[in-house]
């Protein structure tokens, strides 16, 4: 049987830094941001299958939140500024993180491939939680801002500017909804989220 190293390219997710251009008073890896993307995907599918009738599937949003940035390993973290500014480095990085996802594939065994496109890539089937994938990839981004500037670290004020407004303009219930409801515990301290 030929060796595959698949998950232990994934497991290498530990060792890429995000938000590479800030100071930070507490590093962030893609490891730890996808978790926190599956739990938030997660949390806005429930949201809007309780509150707003809905049908989204929260195990399949988690899912895809966990794996939605390990093309990064392969290219880094390259910053919001640099990969949105320009359309040619946009469409450029896409490719990018085309190659880089089917080098990942690649490095499974055929029998198991079929289980995993579907997750590196996405199905017409999840049309409908890729808009919650990426709100909860902001959000993630934006509770960092929060976490950082409560820490006193004003470096991430005008990206949490910046966040807060890309979120709103989301125009989803369920996001409005976790902006109201959720967000504000992140400023306090352990004591007072008891």
């Amino acid at each position: 049987m030929e060796r595959s190293h698949f998950f232990a390219i994934l497991s290498r997710m530990k060792y890429i830094n995000r938000w590479g251009l800030m100071r930070n008073t507490r590093e962030e890896n893609i490891s730890e941001h996808s978790l926190d993307v599956a739990i938030l995907a997660h949390a806005l599918a429930v949201l809007r299958n309780r509150r707003f009738g809905g049908k989204a599937d929260p195990e399949r949003a988690a899912l895809l939140g966990i794996f939605h940035d390990v093309t990064e390993i392969y290219t880094g973290d390259l910053p919001t500024p640099v990969k949105y500014d320009n359309p040619k480095i946009r469409d450029a990085y896409r490719e990018v993180e085309q190659a880089a996802r089917e080098r990942l594939l690649s490095l499974l065994p055929e029998d198991l491939r079929p289980d995993y496109e579907g997750i590196l890539g996405y199905t017409e089937e999840d049309a409908q939680l890729l808009p919650l994938v990426k709100a909860a990839d902001k959000l993630s981004a934006l509770i960092k801002c929060v976490e950082e500037r409560h820490m006193g670290n004003t470096e991430f004020a005008q990206a949490e500017e910046a966040l807060r407004k890309s979120v709103s303009a989301m125009a989803l219930p369920e996001v409005d909804c976790f902006l109201e409801e959720f967000l504000p515990s992140y400023s306090l301290t352990l004591d007072e989220q008891e």
